[in-house]
This record gives structure tokens, sequence and C-alpha cells, in this order.
């Protein structure tokens, strides 16, 4: 398997999602094609790629003298050892990339919902994408400030 290509296909993937999020029409159609098209195919990619590494049919490009992955082995030293080749830096980056599109959408689905602009989203939205425990944590911050002042509004 060419992991570089796959690499690169997960990636336009994420980012033809991420873009529709952030300028695209927030229709239903729209968050449907991120949700099953982006989302979806990234977890679908995901599974197919921890079923083929840890059955064998996929090569992983092991670094040399790297030992075999094992993939129930959740301590730093069994994780290290698992990104110790190209097939488990893809997986993980697929891991990431799909988990992050999910939570932008949700993000911009919540602030569409509580009438926040596009202009305020588009900031919160580039940190998930590249930081996204960041993005998601400033999101849930600025929900519950607007929530707050919200409340206080007779």
């Amino acid at each position: 398997m060419n992991w570089d290509s796959v690499f690169t296909i997960i990636n336009v993937v994420a980012l033809i999602g991420w873009l529709l999020i952030a300028v695209g029409p927030r229709g239903p159609k729209t968050l449907a094609i991120v949700l099953y098209l982006g989302v979806g195919l990234l977890c679908f990619v995901y599974a197919t790629m921890v079923v083929g590494l840890h059955s064998g049919w996929f090569e992983s490009n092991r670094l040399p003298g790297a030992p075999p992955p094992n993939f129930l082995d959740y301590n730093i030293a069994g994780l290290r050892n698992l990104f110790m080749s190209d097939g488990g830096v893809v997986l993980g980056w697929t891991h990431y990339l799909a988990f992050d599109l999910f939570v932008g959408q949700w993000i911009a689905k919540d602030a569409d919902n509580k009438s926040v602009s596009r202009l305020l989203q588009i900031p919160v939205l580039f940190l998930t994408l590249m930081v996204g425990p960041v993005g998601l944590l400033v999101w849930l911050f600025v929900r519950e400030r607007r929530a707050r002042q919200a409340a206080k509004q007779p």
C-alpha cells in the first residue's frame, strides 16, 4: 500500500469538509455531505486500515528494527511502537482528522443554532482544524459566556 497516497487522499477529503463547513451553505444537504462523505468516509478508511494493519493484509512500512505493532498495548511504549510505521502514522492521522471534522461540524451547527456569525465561527473552526481540543475548548467557553448573557436578558 502506498501510504503517501492514502495520506494525501484523507487530507483532501478532510480539507473539502472543512471548506464546506467554513464557507459553504449550511443547509441539510451540505451538512449531510460533510457528515457522511467527509466524517463517514474517514471513519470507514480508518476502520479498513485497523483491520488491514492488524491482520497483516496491509504492509505498514515499519522502521528498521521496530517490533511488530500490538494494537492492544495501550501504554506509552505500545503506542510509540504503533507509530513506528507509515501505516501507523496514517492510521493515527486519519483518527485525528475524522474526530476533528466531526467536532468542527458540531461547533458550526451549534453556533448557527445560537445565531453566532460566521465571522466569529471561522477562528474557532480554524483552531479546531489545527489543534482540535483547543478549538473545542474555545467554543465551549464562548458558548457558555453567550448562554450566561442570554439568561441575564429579560
